[in-house]
């Protein structure tokens, strides 16, 4: 017998049945997976068409980010399919993709991009 209130059942979640939704960054899409705005969680899949860019932005907190396929990259190196990168609450760069990828990020707070004073989310979103 299942006693799990529904405020505490497991959410299952189907990506490959969701839509990719365009950011304001031109070749950048997501499927938001989780998000507590509240406390600024997010969990994403993130695509980068290739060549696309996500602007120079500050990690409020830590980001880790799995790449599923393709590669991205900052001025501090590269990360492949397969490979994990996480940075610190602090950090500062700009990804890109020359060659496209899809990649699954955690969030625990929003990033800040730089020049911009809308908030926008944390992959720019909104």
């Amino acid at each position: 017998m299942n006693t799990v209130t529904p405020d505490l059942a497991s959410r299952y979640i189907d990506p490959a049945a969701m839509a990719w939704t365009a950011t304001r960054f031109p070749g950048v899409e997501a499927k938001v997976l989780l998000e507590d705005t509240e406390r600024g969680l997010l969990t994403a899949l993130v695509r980068f068409a290739p060549g696309a860019t996500l602007p120079d932005h500050v990690h409020q907190d830590i980001e880790q980010s799995y790449v599923l396929s393709g590669s991205f990259e900052d001025e501090e190196g590269r990360a492949d399919a397969g490979q994990f990168v996480w940075r610190p609450a602090g950090s500062r760069h700009a990804a890109r993709s020359p060659g496209g990828a899809v990649v699954l990020s955690v969030f625990l707070a929003p990033n800040r991009f730089i020049g911009d004073e809308s908030g926008g989310g944390t992959t720019g979103e909104g």
